[in-house]
Order: C-alpha cells, then structure tokens, then sequence
C-alpha cells in the first residue's frame, strides 16, 4: 500500500485559506483533516479532539520534550503544534491529510519530511496568497471581529507571512472562494497520479 499525502495550507489571516481547507474536507471525501494541539482555551462549541487536542501548557511541554510533536510554535502566548500520532498512523494506511497551519509551522515540517521516511516524498505545501494587501485589510475588516490595533497586526504579520510563499511547492493568488477551492483540488488531484 502506498502512503497517503500530507496536504499542507498556509497563509495569512484573512487569505481564506480556513474557508478554502473547510470545503476541502466538506467536498472531497478521500481527505482527513489533521488535528492540530494548542494550549488556548477553547472557543464557544470547540470540542477537545475535534477541533483541537486541548492541552495546558505544562502538558503540551512536556509532549514536546517528550518529541510528540512533528512542529509546535509559540502564538500569541499560546503554544500550537501537530502531533506526530496524529498524523503517522492514518499517512502509513494511505489515508491523504490536510493540514491548516502557519508559515512557521509549514517550515519545520518541511524540514522534517527530508528526514521523516513517512513524509519524504509525501508532502504536498500550499500558499494561499491574498490578491492585493489592500484586500486582505479589507477582507480582515470586513470580519468585523478584531480591533484596529490588532487589524495592524495582523497585516504587519502578514506582509512578513507573504514572504515566505517562494518556499511552498503551489502558490494560489487568491480570487474567489469557487476559484480557491477548484485550484486546491486540482493540486490534491495531481498529487495523486
């Protein structure tokens, strides 16, 4: 049996790389997503297992001591990483993986697959690049949800985020969301053949 690939999405808040992933896992029944570990407290409905392995920080440092964790990095004063359980299993069965996370994050994981025999070969990276920096602080301030202090912030992260696509296998410019999700699929799809 061959191993499954490992679908690998980042970019910055607000590039609809979340929406893009959510469809993903919604339309293509072949693809699981990966569930990724933090050390935050979970938001209204999020379930442990389910939307993350909810974790304190002493917990999550000692996976990480323990070498648990394929990446972890510190957000925000919260830690996030993906666990190595999480993903072995189900990519050794063949089973194809989807993983949402940061450009630090996709970093170390890159890193780890030219050593991981599991990964080598197996890891498929995306960037979801928005159309303009005037569109990604439109589309940050349509959402209503952060401050303008933090609005700053996250462009300021992610102009610095952006930098970082020329090390991902795929660059997707950012139109609509039909356009994101079509272009995803036929990257997964040609992982494939």
């Amino acid at each position: 049996m061959t191993s499954g690939k490992l679908i690998i999405v980042s970019g910055p808040a607000g590039s609809g790389k979340t929406t893009v992933c959510d469809r993903m896992l919604a339309e293509v029944p072949t693809v699981e997503r990966v569930v990724t570990s933090t050390t935050r407290q979970p938001r209204g409905g999020e379930v442990d297992t389910v939307d993350y392995y909810f974790f304190d920080h002493d917990t999550f440092e000692a996976k990480v001591a323990a070498g648990e964790f394929y990446e972890y990095a510190h957000v925000h004063s919260n830690l996030y990483g993906t666990l190595k359980s999480e993903v072995q299993d189900k990519l050794a069965a063949g089973t194809d993986l989807l993983l949402n996370i940061d450009v630090q994050g996709a970093a170390q994981m890159r890193e780890t697959s030219e050593k991981d025999p599991l990964l080598k070969g197996n890891v498929v990276t995306v960037f979801i690049m928005p159309p303009s920096i005037e569109e990604l602080e439109n589309r940050l301030r349509g959402r209503g949800t952060d401050a303008e202090d933090e609005v700053q912030r996250r462009m300021h992260v992610a102009i610095e985020e952006m930098r970082q696509s020329e090390f991902y296998d795929h660059t997707i410019l950012s139109g609509t969301k039909d356009e994101d999700f079509a272009t995803l699929a036929k990257i997964y799809r040609d992982t494939k053949s």
